[in-house]
């Protein structure tokens, strides 16, 4: 048997087991699901919203949640983060109908090894505390995510029914356009196999993960585990709170589900290549713990997940090696049916499936990218600040 026989089969079989045994990543099924039994009471609910120079969606955003259904006590803190447009405005035009239940906080100055939002986050938990000494729930939120009126309603009651600590939910980002059609649905396969939603959810995995747009999270926690400060430098800051609730001490249960097209959508346009990679390459070289060795391991890996199947099989003509085609074929076809599930999920087309290893090319490039912006100092880069690499590791 060849080399490249041997190489096109193990991408197959990595493909048979990503598909058999890795959680069911790629069925795109879990979600909050319908609406649990209401409580004998509703605890009262503050949602923690940092906006840095957000004007363009921070309206619609404080529009949603003013308008939820929700059947307790609910009102919204809005941390303005050093914004310099119009961001406090719009929002306190659009709680113009309820203005006593929006506060707005002035965020202090970054200090030396927070991030940004983190630091919002945390003078807005403390204000919230003050605000709702007898919270049970903080709902920390994104300043782009327009919630559906039921959102926080099924969010607390499915927390409530199940005792969790943390209950977080993808939100349906933009897909529209070419670029966003093809690698909108690939970002969410991916995240869904680096944090199998299952493993995520279950007791007896350690894997631990968040989305930061739509994240309802126990004040019991917050309180016990220091939440955000001890996280304050994380860039990868939902992931990094999930995994500190759930293993603790003490260890928290949580929830991560796919928002359904009524419950939470981000308002970022996501429509050009540069929107999207400037989304992934700002975190993608702090996922891999600034290491050049992991670095190096993650390009190899995305190249023989998704490149090597096609790869062998377009250059068959060349090669002639007929079982190494037939493997590589045997890869492409599994990824693709793999990817419909989510271009399902996102109304695209399904001949997009195919074309999952472009994408793989694509997320590639961004996580080279990323690396090498932390190598040029300009790692991190959001909203005008950069934030250095801690360490770089071999």
């Amino acid at each position: 048997m060849s080399i490249l026989t041997l190489l096109a089969s193990a991408a197959l079989l990595a493909w048979g087991y990503l598909l058999s045994l890795h959680g069911g990543f790629w069925r795109a099924n879990i979600r909050l699901g319908p609406d649990r039994a209401a409580p004998d009471e509703w605890p009262q609910i503050v949602a923690i919203i940092p906006a840095r120079n957000e004007a363009e969606t921070i309206g619609d955003t404080i529009n949603a949640h003013l308008a939820s259904d929700y059947p307790g006590i609910f009102s919204v803190i809005l941390v303005d983060d050093q914004s310099t447009d119009a961001t406090v405005e719009q929002a306190r035009a659009a709680a113009i109908r309820a203005p006593d239940r929006l506060g707005i906080i002035r965020g202090k100055p970054l200090p030396t090894g927070w991030t940004g939002k983190l630091w919002a986050q945390a003078q807005g938990v403390e204000a919230a505390f003050a605000l709702a000494p007898r919270a049970r729930y903080f709902l920390l939120c994104d300043a782009d995510i327009r919630f559906g009126p039921h959102t926080l309603r099924r969010l607390v009651a499915r927390a409530l029914s199940e005792n969790l600590a943390l209950v977080s939910l993808m939100s349906r980002l933009d897909a529209r356009g070419m670029w966003g059609g093809l690698l909108i649905p690939a970002f969410i396969l991916f995240f869904q196999k680096l944090y199998p939603f299952a493993w995520a959810n279950s007791r007896k995995k350690t894997t631990a993960a968040a989305a930061g747009g739509v994240m309802l999270v126990s004040t019991e926690r917050l309180r016990a585990l220091n939440l955000p400060g001890a996280i304050r430098g994380a860039l990868i800051d939902d992931c990094s709170l999930a995994e500190r609730i759930k293993l603790g001490p003490p260890a928290g249960r949580i929830f991560i589900g796919l928002a359904e097209p009524d419950e939470a959508i981000s308002g970022r346009d996501n429509r050009s290549l540069g929107s999207i990679w400037s989304m992934v390459a700002r975190t993608a070289y702090a996922q891999l713990g600034y290491s050049k060795l992991m670095l190096t391991l993650c390009l190899m890996g995305l190249a023989f997940v998704y490149l090597l199947g096609p790869a062998v099989l377009l250059t068959w003509p060349w090669h002639h090696t007929e079982w190494a085609a037939i493997a590589g074929l045997g890869s492409w076809v599994l990824m693709a049916f793999a990817f419909i599930p989510t271009l399902r999920d996102y109304g695209k087309p399904l001949w997009l499936a195919p074309l999952l290893p472009l994408a793989g090319l694509i997320y590639g490039l961004m996580t080279f990218d990323s690396a090498r912006r932390t190598w040029a100092g300009k790692g991190g880069a959001w909203k005008g600040r950069t934030y250095p690499a801690r360490g770089d590791g071999a």
